[in-house]
């Protein structure tokens, strides 16, 4: 029994371990789509993170300003100890009728001690600065939206580039290590016919200094793997040790990409975020003009206090028996701008000069993002173009390289040929899998410019 009952704890025991081993494998591990990456950066990233951020404070100085022109209650407690009364000089004959005209005695007023309890309720009635300060408020809440969107758009880009990138390193890493095993096969021939006398040593030092070239760049592109992971990691706010598996490929979405690009509507400037942005700051600078007008009218205000105080020699304030004297008080302030000896003057026109310089801006702004979406959408046909021109010479190199392999194999070609055609292959495959990643970048950018945020 007593075994039985030993053998089901560590069943059970082990079994608990396995569970935490692979719960914790499960969460230290991610496996993402293109797609997926997108939105759970959207979601996660670092740079997503801060932007919520910044909504949510926007938000809150929004309440916090509109709450200055709400009513204000504060409550005031006083204690004053006089260690040494002040004193105050009075006519003698006050307090002695014999004292000679002129004279004064030094007499003090009220008790050591006292204190007091105050309430006051406080209420701006008119303030133009206020009611400028809310309109500032709303567009600020706008401009910082439109920066989150903006972030977006910028997130988005970046994962596409970034995941891009692991699928070039990782492709490129898959044909270096192919083309090693076919130089390998070259090498292990071309050693079998040196040795029975029918090549040159020559030969098969070519290919093995075409296998060391390729060796170097091989080990060269598995660190570059890991360290563009490591930077897709980052741009997705996923920790660094932690694994991540790409499920799709550089082919798969360089499809996607140039599939979809027809379907690109036009461009629509008053829905890019750039646009919008130099859109409110134009707001904003109005905005300033209207606050240094508004400085130049009344503000009106006004407040009610309620108070209780006590008196006495000595600290009795906590005492039922001791005695308060109520007191209330309302009272209105009005506040009117006479002379500033020019200083709002100044400062309005400051603002107006703002403004002038932000309607430069602003056609400046719109002018560059027409010229900016004429050029990505250039760049994108370019791209799909280079890429279709790029498919042909892989296909092209590869069938001279395999004539190449043929020729030297029958001894008509001879290794320095083969190395070269063999060269013009490895670049032709690098230039492929480059273009793939380009027109996908290419792509990224125009639609960051066509403010696509859900389009990926």
């Amino acid at each position: 029994m007593r075994k039985y009952l030993t053998k089901l704890f560590l069943t059970l025991f082990f079994g608990i371990i396995n569970l935490q081993t692979i719960h914790s494998q499960n969460t230290n591990s991610y496996e993402l789509s293109l797609k997926e990456a997108i939105s759970f950066a959207l979601d996660n990233s670092y740079t997503a993170l801060q932007s919520k951020k910044e909504v949510a404070k926007a938000l809150q100085q929004k309440w916090e300003t509109t709450a200055r022109g709400l009513p204000q209650i504060n409550g005031e407690v006083n204690y004053l100890n006089y260690l040494r009364q002040p004193v105050s000089l009075i006519p003698a004959q006050i307090v002695n009728p014999n004292a000679n005209a002129g004279e004064f005695a030094a007499v003090t007023f009220g008790t050591k001690q006292q204190a007091s309890l105050n309430v006051t309720l406080s209420q701006l009635i008119f303030d133009g600065s206020y009611l400028v300060g809310l309109e500032a408020v709303s567009v600020f809440i706008d401009y910082t939206k439109n920066t989150e969107e903006k972030q977006k758009i910028n997130i988005i880009k970046g994962i596409v580039n970034s995941y891009g990138g692991v699928l070039l390193a990782k492709e490129n890493q898959s044909v270096l290590e192919k083309n090693i095993d076919v130089l390998n096969k070259n090498i292990t021939e071309t050693q079998q016919i040196y040795a029975n006398g029918f090549t040159e040593q020559e030969s098969l030092e070519q290919l093995q200094l075409t296998k060391l070239q390729l060796q170097n760049q091989l080990d060269n592109a598995k660190r570059l793997v890991e360290i563009s992971k490591k930077m897709l990691k980052l741009s997705l706010g996923i920790p660094i040790q932690n694994s991540i598996i790409l499920t799709d490929t550089l082919l798969e979405i360089s499809t996607q990409s140039v599939s979809s690009g027809v379907n690109l509507q036009d461009f629509k400037l008053q829905e890019n975020n750039d646009f919008k942005q130099v859109e409110i700051l134009l707001e904003q600078r109005s905005l300033e003009v209207k606050l240094e007008k508004s400085k130049a009218l009344p503000s009106l205000g006004a407040f009610v206090n309620f108070g209780t105080s006590a008196f006495n020699n000595d600290f009795k304030f906590l005492s039922f028996n001791e005695r308060w004297f109520a007191s209330s008080i309302f009272g209105a302030t009005l506040k009117v701008p006479i002379f500033s000896s020019y200083a709002r003057k100044a400062a309005t026109t400051r603002a107006k000069l703002n403004l002038e310089q932000a309607e430069i801006t602003f056609k400046e702004v719109s002018e560059q993002l027409q010229l900016g979406y004429e050029k990505a959408k250039s760049d994108f046909e370019y791209a799909v173009s280079n890429l279709n021109i790029l498919e042909k010479h892989l296909a092209l190199a590869k069938r001279i390289e395999n004539k190449n392999q043929i020729k030297f194999k029958e001894g008509i070609a001879t290794s320095f040929e083969l190395r070269q055609a063999q060269n013009q292959l490895y670049t032709a495959q690098f230039n492929y899998l480059q273009a793939q990643l380009q027109v996908v970048n290419a792509k990224a950018e125009l639609e960051a410019l066509l403010n696509n945020s859900n389009n990926n």
